[in-house]
């Protein structure tokens, strides 16, 4: 039986935002009406728990009324002729509703929480709201499963790994500006063939020898996706 080739595919805000979610960082810096410095940085939480769970609350009540949208479900069908990885920045479970097998989250899952004494203690969430007073088995305040601005990316190695192994990686939906994870387009093998999906592709800092697709991932997606499996 032949070995299936290895496919990674790095999925950004883009991919979601078709699905009606809106990207974490506008042009103003804010989501819905929050400054993320005030939600999204661990002084943030320090300061005022309640608010962070509030703001990510409402996070999770709009990820859990989105539904996967064409170009999460072609990467579903992608694995019929691949062995297809999703390398994701988002925090929602939109590839995993649509049916992916292997999704890494690089900067968490907003559906989980996690102690805030020691990270590796996470749990699944039922329902939107994670409360104050809700306690994690060490006693502790449970958190947002969540990597936030200045904080480490703890699956950022596990990526790097699998970028390397890559036959083709698929870039989708995001701008490659966010480090540790913009750097992810450099560390695939010198024969692997590199993709990327986006409207604005042109201006985005990628290797020379990668094809660039300057659609929505809606489109260029599930229409790779027949190139790729025919």
């Amino acid at each position: 039986m032949l070995m299936k080739k290895k496919v990674v595919v790095f999925t950004g805000a883009g991919i979601s935002a078709e699905s009606g979610l809106q990207t974490f960082r506008g042009q103003d810096g804010l989501w819905e009406g929050y400054n993320l410095e005030e939600v999204a940085t661990p002084e943030a939480w320090n300061r005022d728990p309640a608010l962070v769970q509030r703001f990510y609350n409402l996070r999770r009540s709009a990820c859990r009324k989105a539904l996967p949208n064409d170009a999460h479900k072609a990467l579903v069908a992608l694995e019929d002729k691949y062995d297809v990885v999703v390398i994701t920045k988002n925090i929602d479970d939109l590839h995993e509703r649509a049916g992916s097998r292997k999704v890494l989250h690089l900067h968490g899952e907003i559906m989980k929480s996690q102690s805030s004494k020691n990270p590796k203690l996470v749990y699944p969430i039922t329902g939107d709201s994670l409360e104050m007073g809700q306690l994690c088995e060490l006693g502790t305040q449970l958190r947002p499963h969540v990597v936030w601005f200045g904080e480490a990316v703890p699956n950022i190695e596990p990526a790097i790994r699998l970028v390397s192994e890559a036959v083709i990686f698929i870039v989708v939906g995001t701008s490659l500006q966010v480090y540790p994870a913009a750097n992810l387009v450099y560390e695939t093998s010198e024969n692997c063939e590199i993709i990327v999906i986006d409207p604005n592709a042109d201006n985005f800092k990628v290797p020379s020898n990668t094809r660039v697709i300057k659609v929505n991932a809606s489109i260029g997606v599930p229409d790779l996706v027949k190139k790729l499996t025919k």
